[in-house]
């Protein structure tokens, strides 16, 4: 039996998806993040040295990593499904996408959710500055640079009803929580219809709504 060891809020919703996909049978082991500091217990540390989310226990393994986690659950478990075939243009455009999500456009999200803390949890005196600072970053680095991404995004799901082609993939779960987390930041995809459309599509998976029940309550980190 998978074990998900699942924490709110976190991309271990997206596997919780996957194993819903897939018609995998699993547990999830729930852990809540701490109210003011928004990190995960010490206790997943007893899982993964990191003590990260996601992970998952398959009897003896245990699988870190959303992206290896995906391709884990998908080879071992998939029976073909949810990736294209090896070789294919189609395998290639799901590799690109299962990796893009975490190694390019996931960091911006990350990094903007960061500077947005800075000011509020600035001393008084100091926020100004602060505030000055996280502008510049934001004028300079982030905003032109998640403009970039997302204008890439939208363009290439002009080419495909999916990311990987016109077959639903895991690659789509993997890209699925940078664009939430995009949706969810100041500006948001009001510009982006293509990428509107892909969360709308998403959304209405049934086993995208199975998974909400299964994980708990899911609202993204701002």
């Amino acid at each position: 039996m998978i074990t998900v060891h699942h924490l709110n809020n976190s991309r271990s919703q997206r596997v919780l998806w996957l194993l819903e996909e897939l018609g995998i049978d699993y547990r999830v082991e729930r852990y809540e993040r701490d109210a003011k500091t928004m990190l995960a217990p010490a206790s997943l540390k007893n899982v993964h040295p990191l003590g990260k989310s996601p992970v998952i226990s398959d009897g003896e393994r245990v699988v870190a990593e959303t992206g290896a986690i995906i391709e884990y659950l998908v080879d071992r478990h998939g029976s073909g499904r949810l990736a294209p075939a090896a070789g294919s243009d189609a395998r290639l455009r799901y590799s690109y996408w299962l990796h893009y999500a975490e190694g390019s456009l996931m960091p911006l999200m990350v990094m903007t959710l960061i500077f947005n803390r800075i000011v509020p949890g600035s001393p008084m005196l100091i926020r100004p500055i602060a505030a000055g600072i996280v502008k510049a970053v934001h004028r300079q680095f982030l905003g032109p640079n998640t403009r970039l991404h997302l204008d890439y995004v939208e363009s290439e799901l002009g080419r495909s009803t999916w990311f990987a082609g016109e077959d639903f993939t895991a690659a789509d779960v993997q890209m699925s929580f940078p664009l939430e987390a995009a949706a969810s930041r100041a500006g948001g995809i009001d510009e982006y219809p293509r990428i509107a459309a892909f969360l709308e599509r998403i959304h209405a998976r049934p086993a995208y709504q199975r998974a909400l029940q299964k994980g708990g309550p899911y609202e993204l980190l701002r």
